[in-house]
């Protein structure tokens, strides 16, 4: 009984030496007497029992490392407290184990520094213009590093950039004088464009004006223009239907009747003037002079 026990005891010992199972995106580093072997991928695997054993354990993922945080100092002498986070994956099972005795305390270290020489190399307002660049510059710097420790540096993140609070102060009003400026700029553009508008405005009325009155002038010279020549038209039209009517039988004698109405109308007009002076010629036949003086102008004007 005794010794069924051992036999159970011994192949339990044995199936557990010889048998292992990996979980998925993990990889075991197995020693064969001491010396590196082999790694085991993620499934069953066998191993020699007293012979092979599994050395180191590592993960496959994605291992997000948080950076320490730690005091800068920029290019142009300013410490600046800085923290960041660090993502790396294992790629080399086998380096990982024998590379470093603690790669994650290498990469750590090494992002550290590298993190202060970037760091340096730049003024204070690049770092935090710059952070994509400087992000960049630390992984390089640590990727080329970690190759030999099995270890691939994927990406490197600055948390917080923390300047001391004298150089916040500064920034504050250097930030507070910079909007004053751009406030003034505007308000500067903005009454310059008003004068700019009101000038615009004036010239366009004063020459609105100034075609309008023109205009005027032209409509007011076009109508007397217009009058002048109906008043001339009729005028015309006028001395044409006397002069027809003068060569009608009896317009002669109608001339001369009318004539004659006009002189003794106009002798009886400042005759009715108490004002006026009336100075009767001594001979009356001068009237029928004039009478027959008009008379002679209009055959004359008949006859042609």
């Amino acid at each position: 009984m005794e010794i069924a026990i051992f036999v159970v005891v011994i192949a339990v010992i044995f199936i557990s030496r010889s048998v292992k199972v990996v979980p998925q995106q993990n990889s075991w580093v197995v020693e064969r007497l001491g010396k590196y072997n082999t790694s085991l991928t993620p499934g069953l695997n066998f191993l020699v029992p007293f012979v092979d054993k599994v050395a180191y354990k590592h993960s496959l993922k994605e291992i997000p490392l948080d950076v320490p945080s730690q005091v800068c100092i920029t290019r142009d002498n300013t410490q600046l407290q800085v923290d960041g986070i660090l993502y790396f994956q294992v790629t080399d099972p086998m380096r990982a184990s024998y590379g470093s005795s603690n790669y994650i305390m290498a990469v750590t270290q090494l992002a550290q520094t590298s993190l202060r020489s970037v760091i340096g190399k730049l003024e204070l307002d690049k770092t935090f213009e710059e952070r994509d660049i400087i992000n960049a510059q630390v992984v390089q710097a640590i990727d080329e590093a970690a190759l030999n420790w099995g270890v691939k540096v994927l990406r490197y993140e600055i948390k917080d950039l923390t300047p001391p609070k004298e150089i916040l102060h500064a920034m504050q009003a250097q930030i507070t004088a910079e909007r004053e400026k751009r406030a003034l700029i505007a308000a500067s553009e903005g009454r310059r464009q008003e004068q700019i508008n009101i000038a615009t405005g004036e010239r366009e009325a004063f020459i609105a004006r100034s075609e309008g009155e023109k205009q005027a002038v032209i409509n007011k010279a076009q109508g007397e223009a217009q009058s002048i020549t109906a008043v001339a038209d009729a005028t015309a039209g006028a001395i044409e239907r006397i002069a027809a009517a003068i060569r009608q039988p009896g317009g002669a004698e109608a001339v001369q009747l009318k004539v004659a109405e006009r002189a003794v109308d106009a002798y009886s007009r400042v005759a009715s003037d108490a004002t006026s002076t009336l100075i009767v010629p001594s001979n009356m036949t001068e009237v029928s002079a004039l009478i027959s003086s008009a008379m002679k102008m209009v055959q004359a004007q008949k006859s042609a």
